[in-house]
């Protein structure tokens, strides 16, 4: 590995000698996700491929702490962590065999589990990055708290390679639940915030919580999906109803929303992610696709950015085109614009570990 890595520190010199960008790319399942444009022969020999920089660096079970490189598949790291009866908590999505560590945690992304586990962010320790002068930094490690400051490693999470290039990262793991149980209800969509805002002031093992169907008048379907010791999920299953769904059948399900196999997420159609307080009320904005009880709702087709990213901020959220299908993306990105604080922060975090503007152009924000 110490071949592979002097090799990337040799790229990342010879283009910051040649004032060529840098484009960080692991398997390429999420190159859909961010300000994206495909690498053009004027961009010259400047895809920074870090797929030959895997493999499990350190794994303590028993310490639920797990380091990998950031070329490793994410389906090699996570059949690891299930020989051990353990997981990545957060669920995370890999839209494709290819997908590795890296990219999970550059694009941030989080699965269902998210709302009772926590984000991606919450989970990563420790990270080693390679910057725009060819050096390794370290920043944070294996235990929680060990920061002061900056925690550049979480701030790593979600940044899509702006900073720099991802080589290591160290991670929390969970045990697996000792049981699963998906529960059906029919509910319109105002049913189900009123049902999911009844639950979480209750103190139930739900881990995941969907809901699909038409317009917001029309009668669609809860999935419900507990997850703990059996005693606490039949007591569950007693206060909030529902038919049980088939245990293979439950996993094709909660996949398809991982994944976005489900038929909501047609292809070629534009994709909008709203993130919003779980409290906010329907929204009217046609067929909708609620996650995370009611604090991820997917919108599928065109819409019109800047109204549905300002009914998003009234709400105390943002919008996100997740996926631009066979659409233009809006001319400010794809990105809700930051607040004015947080823009400052991410431009003084550029120029800090990126001064030389190498790594991932536009990626994140047009202008960095």
């Amino acid at each position: 590995m110490d071949f592979v890595l002097s090799e990337l520190c040799d790229q990342v010199m010879t283009a910051r000698a040649g004032h060529k960008p840098l484009f960080v790319m692991g398997g390429g399942s999420k190159a859909f996700y961010g300000n994206y444009r495909p690498v053009t022969p004027q961009d010259g020999h400047c895809l920074l491929d870090m797929t030959p920089y895997r493999g499990i660096v350190s794994y303590h079970p028993s310490e639920l702490v797990v380091t990998v490189r950031a070329g490793t598949p994410l389906a090699e790291l996570e059949a690891a962590l299930a020989e051990n009866s353990q997981m990545l908590a957060f669920e995370p999505p890999h839209f494709g065999a290819s997908a590795t560590v890296g990219g999970c945690v550059a694009a941030g992304l989080s699965g269902p589990r998210r709302m009772s586990a926590g984000a991606l962010r919450d989970f990563v320790l420790g990270t080693r990055l390679l910057d725009s002068e060819g050096r390794i930094l370290s920043f944070g490690g294996e235990v929680m708290k060990n920061v002061a400051g900056y925690d550049v490693s979480r701030l790593l999470a979600g940044s899509h390679g702006i900073f720099g290039a991802l080589l290591e990262v160290s991670m929390k793991v969970v045990p697996r639940p000792m049981e699963e149980l998906t529960l059906v209800l029919p509910a319109t969509q105002a049913q189900a915030l009123a049902s999911f805002a009844l639950w979480r002031g209750r103190p139930l093992p739900i881990s995941a919580t969907s809901w699909t169907g038409g317009d917001e008048h029309a009668e669609g379907a809860m999935h419900v999906r507990l997850s703990g010791a059996p005693p606490a999920i039949a007591s569950a299953r007693q206060t909030i109803g529902g038919d049980p769904l088939d245990p293979d059948a439950a996993a094709v399900w909660w996949r398809a929303l991982r994944e976005q196999t489900h038929d909501f997420f047609a292809p070629g159609q534009p994709l909008w992610r709203l993130a919003l307080p779980p409290t906010a009320a329907v929204l009217g904005v046609g067929p909708t696709l609620i996650e995370w009880g009611g604090g991820q709702r997917w919108l599928s087709g065109a819409r019109d950015a800047a109204e549905l990213r300002d009914a998003a901020a009234r709400l105390g959220g943002h919008a996100t085109l997740f996926r631009a299908g066979n659409g233009r993306p809006p001319a400010d990105g794809v990105f809700h614009p930051l607040a004015p604080g947080i823009a400052s922060i991410t431009r003084r975090l550029k120029q800090e570990l990126d001064p030389a503007g190498l790594f991932n152009p536009g990626r994140l924000v047009l202008e960095l």
